[in-house]
């Protein structure tokens, strides 16, 4: 191998402490360490065109906690570098395969990923659903208040999402019909107010 190979590799070696133990690593080699794991795991994320961390789906939120509990051990030390980002790797094209799985077929989305559960139709609460969701009334009246509704006879469908999250949908409104006399006994005029 060449002088100047050698050095470079010597000095790529020693940059990012490969081969010492966890404690033996210096705060420059852990920086560097962060440097490459954040690099390459933004890149591996980015290419997998899937913005998991956005989402809040038990399979996502699963995919979050074990790549940052991998890249972690790779930044510390504690796991070999090459092996641990390879392990990111692997994670997010599995994460990337199932979710393209989940795309094409319904029945395996919803086994990977939840469905949503209906909890108010037409202003009644569904109780079965809601034990079954394990929410209670006070859970509930919280999301409501946070979007802005008082009352559940205003809701015509609300649905916990596969993410957590709730959606609700108002009941129409019926216009309000005001009639105004322009001239007495000549003309009336009918204003509908949506």
């Amino acid at each position: 191998m060449p002088v100047i190979a050698m050095n470079v590799h010597e000095a790529w070696i020693a940059a990012l402490g490969l081969g010492q133990e966890a404690s033996d690593l210096g705060p420059l080699q852990v920086a560097a360490r962060v440097a490459i794991v954040y690099a390459v795991t933004l890149m591996i994320v980015r290419f997998g065109k899937k913005r998991f961390m956005g989402r809040g789906t038990a399979f996502d939120v699963i995919v979050g906690i074990i790549v940052g509990s991998v890249a972690s051990r790779a930044i510390t030390g504690n796991a070999p570098l090459g092996p641990a980002l390879t392990g990111v790797a692997t994670l997010l094209a599995l994460h990337w395969l199932f979710s393209a799985i989940a795309l094409r077929w319904h029945g395996f989305g919803s086994m990977v990923k939840g469905h949503s559960r209906v909890v108010i139709r037409d202003g009644v609460v569904d109780e079965p659903t809601l034990r079954a969701a394990h929410l209670t009334h006070r859970d509930l009246d919280e999301d409501l208040r946070a979007k802005s509704y008082v009352r559940v006879e205003e809701i015509a469908e609300a649905r916990i999402e596969r993410d957590g999250s709730l959606s609700v949908e108002r009941k129409p409104v019926p216009p309000r019909i005001v009639e105004v006399e322009v001239a007495a006994g000549v003309q009336r005029v009918r204003i509908e107010i949506a």
